[in-house]
């Protein structure tokens, strides 16, 4: 049955109103009220506003091309049910629009707070750093911060599906507040750089053969080895952390999962999480190997003291976590050591470059900068954090002064970024563009 003129006028006036709507949805540019050191960096803003405007403009030669089909002779025969069903799929698109640009917004609103958004750009320059190693081995994507409650941190990585369809421009991490600001942020914000960097080395897709082809040949540590396999991607972007910010990592953990005992002791084959307590362990572990010093076996006894194993723990569990404890060694000399194709013939723990950060270096840094401002903030963003969780392990630094002082590198790295950015976009062309050009 032919559609009624009423029927077809009326879905055309939604059709219409669906592109009035649609242009009022403007780039974020116009609308966010931030200072300019708030900002997200050129390469992200342009990321977002490039994919958002790609799918306003798909959405619209939609809506364009359903309105022709409606005054069409075809669209004029069919049936309402017809008319009704195109337009509701369009709707449905129109809605995934709508919340992409909300993901988005709801990241980028919080730069409008005042100190907060200075901080999460000072955040972004961390990030980046943490992010890229020397080797150029990927293509690093731009990635932003934001803050919400909760202890732990998460990413929504950079070339991944996002709801609704198409690939995320940037990676998005969101970092809890109540670690802002003190150096355990950066272990909460480096563990998910992490996993974006282990994602780009494709790292967990290396390391999950070997695990799995060990667990053929193992004997009772069969299921040590499976739990590892399990876990790998959480693993890997912990020894992330730990080689690019150092103790600060580890300390950062243990304060993200000092938990009511029950919580710690915890554990599950679906979880892709650590038993907490063995992945505090682990961390331990995997700093001594990159970085050896007797800071490491302190934090284990400290761990230990914390938390003991005890008979309030059934037999079973108490086996597990010694099998987990006893078989820690061999993994960890497993992953520093491994070579994946993407590393062009590297070690993990050379790809890291982990001589410049050892601990003694760390601690020697502080001292000759006295925990000064204006000596440590020309350092690499990942570097300072890692010098500073380092003079905190080592009781060097107050609470106060600690937070006084990320405050003040974090806002000062957000400045210089966006002066940067501002002294790049005036820069005269040089002489043989212009000639070019005229």
């Amino acid at each position: 049955m032919a559609a009624e003129p009423y029927a077809t006028w009326l879905l055309e006036q939604e059709a219409r109103a669906l592109l009035t709507r649609l242009a009022r949805v403007r780039p974020f540019v116009l609308h966010e009220p931030m200072v300019p050191a708030a900002a997200v960096s050129t390469a992200a803003q342009t990321a977002i506003e490039r994919y958002l405007s790609d799918g306003r403009r798909e959405l619209r030669v939609r809506v364009l091309r359903y309105l022709q089909w409606l005054r069409s002779p075809l669209g004029r025969r069919a049936a309402p049910e017809e008319a009704q069903r195109r337009f509701t799929f369009l709707r449905l698109r129109f809605n995934t629009v709508l919340s992409q640009f909300d993901l988005f917004g709801d990241v980028l609103t919080q730069r409008s707070e005042h100190g907060t958004g200075v901080w999460l750009s000072g955040l972004d320059v961390v990030s980046a750093d943490a992010l890229e190693l020397p080797g150029a081995y990927f293509d690093a994507p731009p990635v932003i911060c934001y803050v919400d409650r909760g202890h732990g941190a998460a990413i929504r990585r950079a070339r991944t599906r996002l709801p609704g369809g198409g690939e995320n421009p940037v990676a998005i991490i969101r970092v809890p507040r109540e670690r802002m600001v003190g150096s355990g942020i950066a272990s909460s914000l480096v563990h998910e750089v992490g996993h974006q960097g282990a994602e780009l080395l494709g790292l967990v897709n290396s390391l999950r053969p070997i695990l799995q082809g060990l667990q053929k040949t193992a004997g009772p540590e069969r299921t040590v080895w499976h739990l590892w396999e399990r876990w790998i991607s959480e693993i890997v972007a912990d020894l992330w952390s730990v080689a690019r910010v150092g103790v600060t990592s580890t300390m950062g953990l243990m304060g993200v999962v000092s938990l009511p005992r029950a919580f710690v002791f915890r554990g599950s084959m679906e979880d892709p999480h650590p038993i907490p307590w063995i992945r505090v362990l682990l961390s331990c572990a995997m700093g001594n190997a990159l970085y050896p010093h007797p800071q490491w076996e302190r934090l284990v006894r400290v761990w230990d003291s914390f938390y003991p194993v005890g008979d309030d723990l059934p037999p079973e569990k108490q086996q597990l976590l010694a099998q987990l404890r006893g078989g820690i060694p061999a993994f960890v000399q497993l992953l520093v050591h491994h070579r994946p194709e993407s590393l062009r013939g590297k070690a993990l723990h050379e790809a890291f470059a982990v001589a410049e950060r050892q601990p003694a270096r760390l601690a020697a840094v502080f001292r000759a900068s006295r925990g000064s401002f204006h000596r440590l903030r020309s350092l690499p963003p990942s570097f300072a954090f890692a010098v500073v969780g380092q003079a905190k392990a080592d009781g060097r630094i107050t609470p106060e002064a600690e937070s006084k002082l990320l405050a003040d590198l974090l806002t000062f790295w957000a400045l210089r970024r966006t002066l940067d950015t501002s002294a790049l976009a005036t820069a005269r062309p040089p002489a043989r563009t212009l000639a070019l050009a005229s």
